[in-house]
């Protein structure tokens, strides 16, 4: 019983986590700029996670927004020397669902 109250406190303490996505300038394109990124956003208190997709340049900073927020990591980025434009700043956005036909898996868009 105690265990369980504890798990609860525990989550119940922790914030909000969001997805901060961002493209830089100059790119993030190779090993070495992805560690000098996560280097500098680590000193950044509330920054879980940092991943990099080389092919679309884009940089995902996972965050606890309790403890940190989109102006700090970016300020973090651009002590590091990059300049950023937010492509996805953690809210959920409403995904365009196509119609799927169950027999074939086609997608159903109608042609205009």
């Amino acid at each position: 019983m105690m265990a369980v109250a504890l798990m609860m406190s525990v989550t119940t303490m922790a914030g909000d986590l969001k997805v901060l996505v961002v493209k830089t300038s100059p790119a993030v394109q190779s090993v070495e700029a992805k560690t000098k990124v996560k280097d500098q956003l680590r000193l950044t208190a509330g920054v879980k996670k940092v991943e990099a997709n080389f092919a679309d340049q884009e940089v995902f900073v996972t965050y606890d927004s309790a403890k940190t927020d989109q102006k700090k990591i970016v300020a973090a980025l651009k002590k590091a020397g990059y300049e950023t434009t937010v492509v996805s700043d953690g809210t959920p956005k409403e995904k365009k669902q196509v119609p799927v036909d169950a027999t074939s898996g086609a997608s159903q868009q109608q042609k205009k």
